[in-house]
């Protein structure tokens, strides 16, 4: 692993973490501890989880001929979600601002390729979502 890449810990890693672990323990209770990020970080990870439904038709709508949620990486699907989630509901933060974040953090957890696949799937999405940026 990269050292400075190690040394890196954004909020966005932080909710892909919390996610992935809801995903692996669903009858776990997710903990966060206090930091600099903790309700951005809360707010993402809940509001995702509460509206995976209605990302999942977002995404279905919008990119139904660009993936196939039931064959794409849980991973890949985690990190869509808490983005597109965050193009939809989190207004303050410029498009651009959350697909570089969720970008940078999915080095963290993909491959070179799917980080290509992300980067269009979030263009993509980000103009539909947010056509006045």
């Amino acid at each position: 692993m990269n050292p400075k890449k190690s040394k890196i810990s954004t909020p966005r890693i932080k909710i892909v973490q919390k996610l992935y672990n809801s995903l692996i323990n669903p009858e776990s209770e997710i903990e966060y501890p206090k930091g600099q990020y903790k309700k951005f970080i809360k707010d993402v990870v809940t509001g995702t989880l509460e509206r995976s439904e209605l990302i999942e038709e977002t995404m279905n709508l919008h990119l139904s001929n660009d993936i196939n949620l039931n064959k794409t990486d849980k991973l890949l699907k985690i990190i869509l979600f808490a983005a597109i989630f965050e193009l939809m509901f989190k207004h303050r933060t410029p498009k651009k601002v959350i697909i570089n974040e969720y970008l940078h953090a999915s080095e963290h957890f993909l491959e070179k390729i799917q980080i290509g696949y992300l980067n269009a799937i979030l263009d993509k999405i980000a103009k539909e979502l947010r056509q006045d940026e």
